[in-house]
């Protein structure tokens, strides 16, 4: 399952609406939407996402978190390692190798070590040419 589609299982069940229901409203079939609630599909189109956000009546912050989840919904990740470090490309390979044995305490951890890590900016190539150029 998703984090996507946790939450919309979460807001159909707290509101009680079933499959049908929310996918005659949306236009779309129950079987599509399941299949989003169990993970199968990949993270739903920014439209859907809207589309739900109206038809549970969220907004602010609500609507915010729903989006934020969908952009975190890939049920098949693929990440690229070409330019990293070898410890780099490691971990990666680690994570995919062990993730399903992480338990629910130790996601939460590796959750919180990435919350609190601050993005790098991507040198840019260009400036840096130029300034040595210049120097």
């Amino acid at each position: 399952m998703t984090p996507f589609g946790a939450r919309l299982r979460s807001l159909r069940a707290e509101r009680g609406v079933t499959l049908k229901q929310l996918a005659e409203a949306l236009q779309v079939s129950a079987a599509y939407l399941s299949s989003l609630e169990h993970g199968k599909r990949g993270a739903p189109r920014a439209g859907l996402v809207h589309q739900v956000n109206e038809y549970f009546g969220l907004i602010w912050d609500e609507a915010d978190d729903l989006s934020g989840l969908a952009k975190l919904s890939n049920p098949r990740v693929t990440v690229n390692t070409a330019g990293l470090t070898p410890e780099q490309t490691a971990l990666a390979n680690r994570l995919a190798q062990a993730i399903h044995r992480l338990t629910p305490e130790t996601v939460a951890s590796l959750h919180a070590i990435l919350d609190t890590t601050t993005p790098q900016p991507k040198p840019r190539l260009r400036r840096a040419a130029r300034k040595t150029k210049s120097n």
